[in-house]
């Protein structure tokens, strides 16, 4: 089968653009990564679900692909301006804990988020860390020319490059409330390429450099992994909407910095947006918030998330309630079953072609990721009874190659809803339907329906609609 052009979606043109790749051998693509001080809430894994897609896309039609998700464990202020705590030096404070077994631990929480998710590793996960050197001789290539010293540190002169701020299409960001003045700054743009520590300043992680002892700031870390990683000028950077605002706009003046051209360092800009609640976007500001683990203890399977992100375009917004994770979990448990039956019906049956699901599968996803375009075609694929159960199977693969449910292993009873917190275990649950069913065979319908009561009593609903034998789910 020939696969169609991909159009993607260019933050910086705003507009589709095809993807032409500058080596077909090798994909270059940077996403940035989460800072580590904390556990990833479920809207940052929607980004990894996104690039997950992209990647997944790409090497279904072929390309290789190096994928570089950077770990940032310095750097990143509490804030997106100049002012305030480093994130990490704050919860070693907050915590009393060692700032690097901190970041050792969210950083291998994040990675089991991202398996949890089906999310594949990227060819490498660099540290911030790891590429302080790096980001200082990176600091002297453009300090003479596009930086100027402040007491606090180096801060980068956005007046320097052409059209700063073209990717958030705003030239003058006096006004956005996430950049707070600074004493001295030439413009309020102005970023921190390096932050000195203040005298008598207590910091876990802190480096010498011409600029005095200090770390980076946020926005430098990037620029030098993915001219590492990924050579001057790559592919596809991708990461979150609140990216495309300040931190890839400071990315992008200082690649033009350091080359000293007009390049911006990737040919496609790529960012997904967010997942709201209705009192807002989710963020960790409010000190509560929903990580992967939290709906995993409510009874729900990290999958259905991952569906439910698939059912929307990831540049759309994306409403979180537990009605529609549930409806997303139901959806995934039905996929399953299905995939379940036509396992069990054997090779045999008609010789219609599955071809046109796959070219139906192709254009879907090659129209900038349109996952939600994708999902209903491969109802309509596992349906179709013209095709037979082995044809459907294998073009499920292809399916699934690109969606990543996992729908050739995951069972039904792997998606019933029981929470953390339910005391009545599966065995338990296993043996009372069992008497319920032999109650209802012998019409004692009296015991029935006390063995269902007794079930409800401890939070289990029976679904007696279940085409495929009793299913539960536990509602605490």
């Amino acid at each position: 089968m020939t696969r169609s052009p991909t159009t993607l979606y260019n933050s910086l043109s705003r507009q589709l653009e095809t993807f032409t790749p500058i080596d077909p051998t090798n994909v270059g693509i940077y996403s940035c990564g989460p800072t580590v001080y904390n556990y990833a809430h479920i809207g940052n894994l929607r980004a990894y679900v996104f690039t997950d897609t992209l990647s997944r896309v790409l090497t279904w039609k072929g390309y290789p692909l190096t994928h570089i998700i950077n770990i940032t464990d310095v750097g990143h202020l509490t804030s997106d301006a100049d002012v305030g705590d480093d994130k990490m030096e704050a919860a070693a404070k907050a915590s009393g804990q060692d700032i690097w077994a901190i970041a050792r631990h969210y950083t291998e929480a994040f990675k089991r988020n991202l398996d949890d998710l089906n999310i594949r590793p990227p060819s490498k996960f660099p540290l911030a860390t790891d590429h302080i050197d790096g980001m200082i001789a990176f600091g002297k290539a453009i300090a003479d020319k596009h930086c100027y010293q402040l007491p606090d540190g180096l801060y980068f002169d956005t007046s320097t490059v052409p059209d700063y701020g073209r990717l958030a299409r705003s030239q003058d960001d006096a006004g956005e409330s996430r950049i707070d003045p600074v004493e001295g700054k030439r413009h309020p743009q102005d970023f921190a390429i390096w932050r000195t520590s203040a005298p008598g300043e207590n910091r876990q992680m802190e480096w010498d450099s011409p600029w005095g002892r200090g770390a980076p700031g946020w926005h430098l870390e990037c620029s030098v992994m993915s001219k590492q990683y990924l050579g001057d000028t790559f592919d596809i950077h991708t990461g979150g909407i609140d990216h495309r605002e300040i931190h890839h706009p400071n990315e992008i003046a200082q690649n033009q910095a350091h080359c000293e051209c007009g390049d911006t360092g990737a040919t496609l800009w790529m960012h997904n947006n967010f997942l709201v609640e209705r009192s807002g976007k989710m963020s960790k500001s409010g000190g509560a918030f929903t990580t992967l683990q939290t709906l995993v203890d409510r009874g729900f399977h990290p999958l259905a998330y991952r569906l439910m992100c698939l059912q929307a375009h990831y540049r759309s917004e994306l409403e979180f309630s537990w009605e529609n994770l549930a409806a997303a979990q139901t959806r995934l448990k039905r996929l399953a079953m299905t995939v379940e039956t036509l396992a069990a019906r054997g090779l045999g049956g008609p010789s219609g072609s599955a071809l046109a699901y796959r070219e139906r599968l192709d254009a879907a996803v090659s129209d900038d990721l349109a996952t939600p375009r994708a999902l209903p075609i491969l109802d309509e694929l596992l349906a179709d009874k013209r095709v037979a159960p082995a044809d459907r199977l294998d073009a499920l693969v292809d399916f699934d190659a690109v969606l990543g449910l996992d729908l050739g292993t995951i069972r039904r009873e792997d998606l019933r809803i029981r929470p953390v917190t339910a005391t009545i275990d599966e065995a338990t649950i296993a043996a009372r339907l069992s008497d319920r069913r032999d109650a209802r065979a012998a019409k004692d319908f009296g015991t029935s329906d006390a063995i269902r009561d007794e079930l409800a009593a401890a939070g289990v609903e029976v679904m007696d609609g279940d085409s495929l034998g009793w299913d539960w789910k536990i509602t605490l």
